[in-house]
């Protein structure tokens, strides 16, 4: 049925030009786990109450106070879940006590929180075990209260000593950025140290790196990943490797157009690492935050806020199959077929086959090489340096008056984070000239069909494709053989604002 579908797509898609593509095999998004049922998820866009003067240390009853007021909405939120018959809620990065402390000024809302694999505890039913643990007390009592599993993000503390001769902080005490799972009746069952900090001052990063899973009786598996995880082998990589395909992502995630808008890699990642993501924003405008959902190789259900929209929460669920060890057989390959005039462009593969109109714009801190589209459709390839991408496309309304351009860069990402990347980009341009082309886009009007390829060395490679009004399209994503990646779309339901291959080259990074 898949085979049928693609040859109809691709062959309505062009017509009499010059591109067929043929499924050579059988194509799936990965088998569901068997004998068991949908399950129902939910995830929770916080709009966090925020500590006004939060690098002033506090008493330990001041940050209760503060982080009541945050936990009072999740109760709220959770409730509201359960009547909707989720069985698994996810609280976002920073939600309880929000951003920019030091070191000194958040420790008063640390908590210690014990190792779940090394005993048993519900701190809903044994209140007493550990002092001061009212965060943790509360997130329990709201799982057995509503019979949910619940995630959440928390700040934790774990006293060490510089005698022992390991590593330990000046002060006695590790810091860690914290994600905590409770089980439908209160117990711990998971906690994961975040390994990826992203400017956070007050956090250490574990000096072991950890890949943590629980297990649920109505999906199988879950990693824990947080925020800036999600771009880097360790520890997310690792465990999509050792099989886990359904990840929980709490993230207080800051929007950057073209390329990563947080419901744009979420929905990137799920697709281009074949997996389930429950991912739960911060929703703030200052900080340019907004954007959760859950996403499977098949489906997207989110919320991204708009620029002038209330300022608000909003509680996102759905329902999904529980994925299962992925096949043996591989992916959907395509065979292109060429004809005149068409062999010269798909061939190039090198730096010397760049046009005389190619041109350099940042985009994103980096310098992409790009090239104009200048007709309503056809095809055309663009390099940087030996890493090559094409397109061939045809836009929809012959009045092509918005400016698009092809672009690719492979390189150290250098800017926020250091990561090695090799990406294809088909973009919007914010103006009317080259200049304005790898700058914030919002808005379009333009639909086109296209098929955008590079060849990677990588197989770690992320699609996306990004409509007006933050709009998610589902395209179709290829791996041929020798890294050969090929997406395709047709039949957009707005304007084009990115269609990306994001391409990690994790092998590459600085360690």
């Amino acid at each position: 049925m898949m085979q049928a579908l693609v040859e109809s797509l691709f062959l309505g898609f062009w017509g009499k030009t010059s591109l067929v593509i043929v499924a050579l095999s059988s194509w799936t998004c990965g088998s569901h786990a068997h004998g068991l049922p949908s399950y129902v998820a939910a995830v929770y866009e916080h709009r966090v109450t925020l500590n006004p003067e939060p690098r002033v240390p506090l008493s330990r009853s001041a940050a209760l106070r503060h982080l009541r007021q945050n936990l009072q909405v999740y109760s709220k939120q959770a409730s509201r879940a359960a009547l909707q018959g989720a069985q698994i809620l996810v609280f976002p990065e920073d939600g309880l006590q929000g951003f920019n402390f030091t070191r000194s000024s958040i420790a008063a809302y640390l908590e210690v929180v014990p190792d779940p694999q090394q005993e048993s505890w519900n701190p809903c039913e044994d209140p007493q075990r550990h002092p001061n643990t009212e965060v943790q007390q509360w997130l329990s009592c709201i799982a057995r209260t509503h019979g949910l599993y619940v995630v959440a993000n928390m700040g934790s503390v774990q006293p060490c000593s510089r005698d022992s001769g390991s590593p330990c902080p000046p002060d006695g005490r590790w810091h860690f950025n914290t994600n905590v799972v409770y089980r439908s009746d209160g117990l711990l069952v998971a906690r994961y140290h975040k390994q990826n900090l992203y400017f956070e001052e007050a956090f250490d990063t574990p000096q072991h790196m950890e890949l943590v899973t629980f297990d649920t009786p109505f999906a199988g598996k879950f990693g824990l990943i947080t925020c800036f995880d999600i771009l880097f082998q360790q520890p997310t990589v690792s465990m999509v490797e050792k099989g886990v395909r359904q990840f929980i992502f709490p993230t207080a995630w800051m929007n950057q157009l073209p390329l990563l808008d947080a419901i744009q890699f979420q929905q990137a990642f799920s697709l281009g690492a074949n997996v389930t993501l429950l991912a739960a924003n911060i929703r703030s405008d200052e900080l340019i935050m907004t954007g959760s959902g859950i996403y499977s190789p098949s489906s997207a259900v989110y919320h991204h806020a708009q620029r002038g929209d209330p300022e608000e929460g909003q509680l996102v669920v759905a329902t999904l199959r529980p994925l299962g060890p992925l096949p043996d057989a591989p992916a959907l390959q395509v065979v292109l077929h060429k004809e005149q005039g068409y062999t010269e462009v798909r061939g190039c593969r090198s730096a010397g086959c760049k046009g005389p109109l190619s041109f350099t714009s940042s985009m994103m801190h980096d310098p992409f090489t790009f090239v104009l589209l200048n007709r309503p459709g056809g095809q055309l390839s663009v390099c940087n340096g030996s890493f090559c991408c094409w397109l061939q496309y045809q836009c929809m309304d012959s009045n092509f008056t918005e400016v698009y351009a092809l672009g690719a860069f492979a390189g150290m990402h250098t800017v926020n984070g250091h990561y090695s990347l090799q990406v294809c980009a088909l973009v919007k341009c914010a103006g009317g000239d080259a200049r304005s082309c790898g700058q914030e886009v919002l808005e379009a009007q333009t639909k086109m069909d296209f098929v955008l390829e590079g060849t990677f060395n990588t197989k770690h490679v992320y699609p996306s494709v990004l409509s007006s009004h933050y709009t998610l399209e589902q395209p179709l994503l290829h791996t041929m053989a020798h890294g050969t990646v090929t997406m395709a779309h047709s039949h957009m339901r707005a304007g084009l604002i990115t269609a990306a291959l994001y391409g990690r080259t994790y092998h590459l990074d600085l360690h």
